[in-house]
């Protein structure tokens, strides 16, 4: 319905989650954030449901970044639970979520947009998107895991690269470098999403979730230590005058000058 930030669809055993802030580029603020969290909670209980696609509404944008206004005048502490509180009911919770989640990526996919994706099982990607971490260039990092999912997908080399530069890659070279499973024309992104949903349905639903547990175990106890470091860096980097500085250039539409 007009007006509701989280769009709900369903068709036989999937379920199609639309983010729906298309004058804001599908940004992603707080009370979104709380709204996937609902509805994630309410899919787990219902065993028709076997997959989940997640995406934008609009051609223009996946989700780009995080609402940048909702956190602006933050400090250390502010930023902190804003970090924690994300992962855990979100980004966190939709890698570790009990069915399979595919992130069809329409158009933009930066900073918490893209975390968002990293969150997904898998990712595929229209020829018309764009993926990267703008952070640093707003005297931030990544503060919803991307800073250890992205270096887990694709390594650290080009981990490092993409958000010490803030580069925007191509769905054509994020699929080279393994960030996406598949690459497609933007009409054809929803019909692939749901031809790999349908490939997934077919398996024993146990078996799926059991191998998403396994999976994700790997890194274990290290991927928790990375997600509190990765926490404290980023509250931390809100004390600093950097941030100020960063963020009143993004908002005024002008660069910093560091």
């Amino acid at each position: 319905m007009e007006g509701e930030e989280l769009l709900i669809e369903r068709k036989d055993k999937i379920a199609f989650l639309y983010i729906n802030r298309p004058e804001k580029f599908n940004a992603l603020n707080i009370s979104l954030l709380n709204k996937i969290n609902i509805t994630l909670r309410a899919i787990s209980k219902n065993d028709k449901i076997r997959v989940i696609i997640l995406t934008g509404i609009g051609e223009k944008a996946f989700a780009a970044g995080a609402d940048i206004l909702e956190f602006s005048e933050f400090k250390s502490k502010e930023a902190m639970e804003l970090s924690k509180n994300g992962k855990e009911k979100v980004f966190d919770f939709i890698e570790d979520f009990s069915k399979p989640i595919i992130a069809a990526i329409n158009g933009y996919a930066l900073g918490g947009g893209l975390e968002l994706a990293l969150s997904c099982d898998i990712r595929i990607a229209s020829d018309n998107s764009l993926m990267g971490f703008p952070e640093t260039s707003l005297g931030t990092i990544p503060g919803y895991g991307g800073t250890y999912r992205l270096a887990e997908i694709v390594g650290k080399g080009i981990a490092k690269e993409m958000i010490l530069t803030c580069r925007k890659i191509s769905a054509k070279e994020a699929l080279e470098i393994g960030l996406i499973s598949y690459l497609t024309e933007k009409n054809e992104l929803l019909d692939k999403a749901t031809q790999v949903a349908n490939q997934i349905i077919m398996n024993s639903p146990n078996a799926v979730n059991s191998a998403i547990k396994a999976i994700n175990y790997s890194g274990g106890d290290s991927k928790k230590k990375c997600s509190d470091i990765e926490s404290e860096y980023f509250s931390k980097c809100f004390d600093h005058p950097d941030f100020k500085k960063g963020v009143n250039a993004f908002l005024n539409k002008q660069k910093p000058n560091y």
